[in-house]
Parts: structure tokens; C-alpha cells; sequence
């Protein structure tokens, strides 16, 4: 997938660490790139080079999360950033990004600026930075993303799609972009897999593969797999025996006794970070809005 490297000891490589370590002029809290989770940040040490896998059942918000993580890597970092979608259409993401950021219901977003306008009424400025919720809200936040948002780029992928062609997709966003350190998620990223084959198969080939893509090109990959009934028997700690290549393996949960206190549709969602070779393992919490595709740290006293 990518050309041979020249091979240098060690002695000839320490130069061009410590002329980079020399370069970082501020005080980082993390190592890795900002996720926009401040508890997933310390957990992680920030997104560094490496497969991640998130995994999940069916409902709780597999999309949604990596969408925003994604969303929010690209703008802390100012990165470029690919994602592939197997499932959503790229009019399905764009939304849920319009609804995190305006706070508009998907649905809404979803039927047009028509019935915004009926719905809300005309929109009125209540102050300079405060607007109602309505169709200016959507253009307002929309045009303030801009920026970011010409950062990423969204792959709708079919049968056809292999690994080749996303390490080529990849390749390409760092030429157009002048950088070659892109954020990259993969959703749905069974369906790279042979359609007859078991899904739980197809794990440890796709996961070796991905992680050969992160490691030759030195980036994070993260990559979205469904948990299967079968598989939610057993301690999500399982995970990490199943894919030992991954670097961290992030398995969601429902929780069911913290979601009582929200009011539906809401859920609350834990993150077991169950491997981690880059520090310590534990969970974390969210509360997740499904109308607004956010999630919203939560810190558990």
C-alpha cells in the first residue's frame, strides 16, 4: 500500500526526534490529538496513531458518537478528516451534524426550511449572539462550520468499497489537503468483509488490515463494529482477547438504571475502554440525545 521506507538505525532516527521534541514550544496536556472529550482526552492521552475499534449494540448511538468525535478531532486539531459510511447516507450525517450544533431536532432539520419557518415562526434576533431556533439558526451555526467542515469529507461506500480503495481515498485527502496526518473512521467497517462469511469472522482480518493502514501512514483509525446478541453475554472485556492488534477497543453500553432519571428518547451510555495500550483502562459516562445526535460528558461523583 505504500512504498518501502528506506531502513535507518536508531542512532541516524534520534536526531529527528529530538529536533521535533524541540519544536513543541507548548505545554500539552495530552500527546495525541483533542478529541473534545476532556475524560476521554485523559483516558486516551488524546487520539494517537492506531486502530480504534468502537463497538456497540444496535440503538445506542454507534453513528451519532463517532460522527461528533470525528466532527470534533477535525475541528480542535484543525486536521483533515475522511469518514466512511457503509449505512447512512452522506444527507443522514450532514444532519446529524446541522442538529448537534443547532440544536434543531434531526427531524426538523429533516423536512426543510418550510416548515422550520412555520413550525418556529420567523426567526428574531434576541441578541447578537442568541437566535431562536429556526431556519437562521441552521444557516448561522452552518456558515460559522464552514471553516472545519472544509476540512472533512464524507464517503457513502458500497459492496465495491474494499480496503485498497480507502487507503487510496486517504492518500488522496492528504494530497488535496497538503497533510498527511488525517483523522479516519470507518463506520459499519464489518461490511469490508466477504457477505458470506460470519461477521464475527470477519473481525481479526479487517482489524489487521485497518491497523496496517493507521501504522504505515501514522495515523488514528477508528473503526465502528457492531456487537452481536450472542456477544453482549459475556464481560466486554472479551473484546480485547477477540482483536489483540487493536490499540484501544471502546465498547458502548446502555446503562439502564441512569437512564430512568432522563426523559425519553434520552439515554445514558457508559464507554468501557476495556485495551488500551497507550494508558489506563475504566469507563466512562454519557448522557446521549438521540433527537440531536449528541453526546454530553458526564462526570459520576
Amino acid at each position: 500500500m505504500t512504498e518501502r521506507q528506506p531502513l535507518r538505525s536508531e542512532g541516524e532516527e534520534l536526531q529527528g526526534l529530538l529536533d521535533e521534541l524541540q519544536r513543541e514550544h507548548g505545554i500539552k496536556e495530552i500527546s495525541g490529538w483533542d478529541t473534545g472529550f476532556a475524560n476521554l482526552n485523559r483516558a486516551l492521552d488524546g487520539f494517537l496513531p492506531g486502530l480504534y475499534l468502537l463497538i456497540g449494540p444496535p440503538a445506542c448511538g454507534k453513528t451519532s458518537f463517532a460522527k461528533q468525535l470525528f466532527d470534533q478531532v477535525v475541528m480542535q486539531n484543525s486536521m483533515p478528516g475522511i469518514f466512511f459510511s457503509f449505512a447512512e447516507r452522506k444527507k443522514e450525517l450532514r444532519i446529524k451534524t446541522l442538529a448537534r450544533l443547532s440544536a434543531v431536532e434531526n427531524r426538523d432539520i429533516r423536512r426543510g426550511s418550510a416548515y422550520l419557518l412555520h413550525w418556529y415562526g420567523m426567526p428574531k434576533r434576541i441578541a447578537d449572539t442568541e437566535l431562536p431556533p429556526g431556519w437562521e439558526k441552521i444557516k448561522t451555526v452552518a456558515e460559522a462550520a464552514r471553516k472545519w467542515l472544509d476540512l472533512t469529507y464524507l464517503i457513502e461506500c458500497g459492496r465495491e468499497t474494499n480496503l485498497q480503495q480507502i487507503d487510496e481515498q486517504i492518500c488522496e485527502v492528504g494530497r488535496i489537503k497538503n497533510n498527511d496526518r488525517v483523522m479516519v473512521v470507518v463506520d459499519d467497517s464489518q461490511r469490508l468483509g466477504p457477505s458470506d462469511q460470519p461477521i464475527s469472522n470477519r473481525l481479526a482480518p479487517i482489524a489487521e488490515q485497518l491497523q496496517g493502514i493507521a501504522v504505515s501512514r501514522k495515523i488514528p483509525v477508528l473503526a465502528v463494529w457492531p456487537e452481536l446478541m450472542e456477544e453482549t453475554k459475556s464481560s466486554p472485556y472479551a473484546w480485547a482477547d477477540k482483536t489483540p492488534i487493536a490499540d484501544v477497543i471502546l465498547v458502548m453500553e446502555k446503562d439502564l438504571e441512569r437512564t430512568k432519571k432522563l426523559t425519553e428518547p434520552n439515554q445514558a451510555i457508559n464507554l468501557q475502554i476495556v485495551k488500551n495500550r497507550g494508558g489506563e483502562r475504566g469507563k466512562l459516562a454519557y448522557d446521549f440525545f438521540p433527537a440531536f445526535s449528541k453526546f454530553v460528558e458526564v462526570n459520576e461523583g
